[in-house]
């Protein structure tokens, strides 16, 4: 058997194909949580902080020049060499909400799972009218024997 072959074969399994659905779906929803924790979280933990901009916050590794502006941006492109470690600040934080959500869903699936095993594990309580019928059987039963 070929390697085209065998690659064919490798990639149209479904487990293949379900993990690149879960990688795509994944890499939109990062996306998402990137701009939930850029653009609506961080602005008010920088209100809240005395208008913090996470994403400036470094340490300067070396001399920085008199004429280049004190943003992280301007700092590395005079070449000098930086801690930024407000951007690791985000990228953590994003990374936590991103848990949270994450949790949350398994959570609430897990619920439905269990809810639904219960449905199908307890039998359907038997009609009213049944059980009488069965009871006048059994009555009638027991009487003609």
């Amino acid at each position: 058997m070929g390697i085209a072959q065998e690659f064919k074969e490798f990639a149209v399994k479904g487990n293949v194909i379900d993990l690149a659905v879960g990688v795509i779906i994944g890499g939109a929803f990062g996306k998402i949580v990137d701009s939930v924790v850029n653009d609506l979280i961080m602005p008010v933990v920088g209100l809240v902080f005395g208008k913090l901009d996470f994403s400036n916050l470094f340490i300067p590794l070396a001399r920085v020049p008199a004429d280049v502006p004190h943003t992280l941006e301007a700092v590395r492109k005079a070449g000098v060499p930086v801690f930024a470690y407000g951007h690791f600040l985000t990228i953590s934080l994003n990374f936590f909400i991103l848990a949270f959500i994450i949790f949350v869903m398994v959570k609430q699936i897990n619920r439905l799972k269990r809810e639904h095993e219960k449905k199908v594990e307890e039998p359907a309580a038997t009609p009213e009218d049944i059980q009488l019928l069965r009871e006048i059987r059994d009555s009638l039963k027991k009487t003609t024997s």
